[in-house]
């Protein structure tokens, strides 16, 4: 596969304004979704690649064996139950109470989940997605408990990169690698399929330190309900199931969210963001300084590239 030259190809031309004074504004997208030409070769299927293409996102089952996914179920486990050798920067809690609920970094404080990180099938299908070497943006072990986890609401991603993190285009994908089954019932990640095509500009400034309270509860940077509905109505909604060891990709710019968990059986699943190397952040469209570096790598003084790697995922 040829990749772009690793530099910045972007300018700070600000193509998706966001954040906006007065109300809410849709456009076309202006990047391609799928950067790759398919192949035989592909680390997906044609089907795959047109589905992604067409709807902004793809699920993957059956990637794992069943000793593979069994450590990673483990390990994620232990991180959640002893988190005191992670820092407390790196720790969301549910917003009424001190349950954990997002490990960041996730890659720092496992070498098991660095390594997955690194997995061919999932960074390998993140460079065909991307048609270009990637770097970790972020990454993060989420965990939505039975009976209390709380919900989600609508956002697309690249919004906030773009307007917070200072991500120039639309060239990022999410793979979320389920660690527990989801179902249409325990609070699945839904999507628009289709709305990727769109950019939502929202509406509202950016406040000091909006990261501190829009990891528990989102409310700057989404959608209005309105535009949101009519989305659906026009596009559908879709959920993202499947049991543990499916992977989910879902491109930067597809607007998603999540219900509540009040079902006895708790969600988690193990979430890297992948941005093509010609796609670096630099300073933010709409925010008065950067997001900190555990929600948004800055590299110094440029991210190294994830070279893909082959083989099943072994402990040590």
């Amino acid at each position: 596969m040829n990749f772009t030259a690793p530099e910045r190809q972007f300018t700070q031309v600000d193509a998706y304004p966001t954040r906006l004074h007065n109300g809410e504004r849709l456009s076309e997208r202006l990047d391609p979704v799928l950067w790759s030409e398919w192949h035989e070769d592909a680390p997906i299927t044609r089907a795959e690649a047109d589905h992604y293409r067409d709807k902004g996102y793809l699920v993957r089952k059956d990637v794992f064996s069943p000793e593979e996914l069994k450590l990673l179920v483990e390990t994620s486990a232990h991180l959640r139950e002893d988190p005191s050798g992670i820092a407390r920067d790196d720790l969301i809690s549910e917003p009424e109470s001190d349950a954990v609920r997002t490990v960041f970094r996730l890659d720092a404080h496992s070498p098991l989940f660095d390594r997955l990180a690194r997995d061919s099938r999932v960074a390998g299908v993140a460079e065909f997605l991307l048609g270009d070497q990637v770097y970790l943006h972020q990454s993060r072990l989420n965990y939505k408990p039975g009976f209390t986890g709380k919900e989600f609401y609508w956002h697309s991603d690249f919004e906030t990169w773009h307007a917070e993190d200072g991500m120039p285009r639309m060239r990022a994908v999410s793979a979320s690698i389920l660690l527990t089954d989801n179902s249409a019932l325990n609070g699945p990640l839904m999507l628009v399929p289709g709305s990727h095509k769109t950019f939502i500009a929202c509406q509202g400034e950016t406040p000091e330190n909006n990261h501190e309270t829009s990891l528990k509860a989102q409310k700057i940077g989404v959608p209005q309900p309105e535009t949101i509905s009519r989305m659906a109505s026009e596009l559908g909604l879709n959920a993202a199931t499947g049991p543990a060891g499916t992977i989910v990709f879902f491109e930067c710019n597809t607007l998603h969210g999540s219900n509540g968990n009040i079902t006895p059986d708790p969600r988690s699943n193990a979430f890297f963001v992948y941005n093509a190397m010609s796609n670096l952040v630099g300073e933010p469209y709409a925010a008065d300084r950067k997001r900190p570096d555990f929600l948004a790598n800055q590299g110094r003084p440029v991210p190294d590239p994830i070279a893909p790697v082959t083989g099943e995922i072994r402990k040590g």
